[in-house]
C-alpha cells in the first residue's frame, strides 16, 4: 500500500524542531526556515533533502522511486520521491535522513540516542 501525506505528517511529528507549514497551498516540512520535505498540489510525490553527490546514483539505480529535481533546483540538496513506490519503513528512513541534514547535530544525536556521534 503506498504511503500518503498523512504518513509523512505522522512520521515528521516525531522529529524534534520539525513543523509543517503551507506555502502556496502546498505542505512543507521544516526545521526553522529550512525545508527538508515538501509536496506539490497532487501529493503523489514529495521532494526531500538529499546529498547532491548521491542523487545520480540513486536515481539511476531506482528510477521507479526517485527522480532528479527540476533543472532550476539542481543547485539544492534535493531529490524527488514517488510515494506509490515506497513503503512506510522506507519513508521513515528517507525522512529521518532528510531531517538529519537540516537539524543541528546535537538534536539529531539526542533523537538517535547519540548513535551519530
Amino acid at each position: 500500500m503506498p504511503v500518503t501525506i498523512d504518513d509523512v505528517r505522522a512520521t515528521t511529528s516525531t522529529f524534534p524542531r520539525s513543523y509543517e507549514a503551507e506555502v502556496r497551498g502546498c505542505a512543507r516540512f521544516r526545521v526553522g526556515r529550512i525545508v527538508y520535505a515538501g509536496f506539490g498540489r497532487d501529493e503523489s510525490a514529495m521532494g526531500i533533502a538529499f546529498p547532491k553527490g548521491m542523487r545520480e546514483g540513486i536515481v539511476s539505480g531506482e528510477p521507479d522511486k526517485f527522480v532528479m529535481p527540476r533543472a532550476s533546483d539542481l543547485r539544492y540538496n534535493w531529490i524527488g520521491v514517488r510515494l506509490d513506490a515506497i513503503d512506510a519503513a522506507e519513508l521513515r528512513e528517507l525522512l529521518e535522513d532528510a531531517w538529519t541534514m537540516v537539524v543541528p547535530k546535537s538534536v539529531a544525536a539526542a533523537y538517535f540516542g547519540d548513535a551519530l556521534t
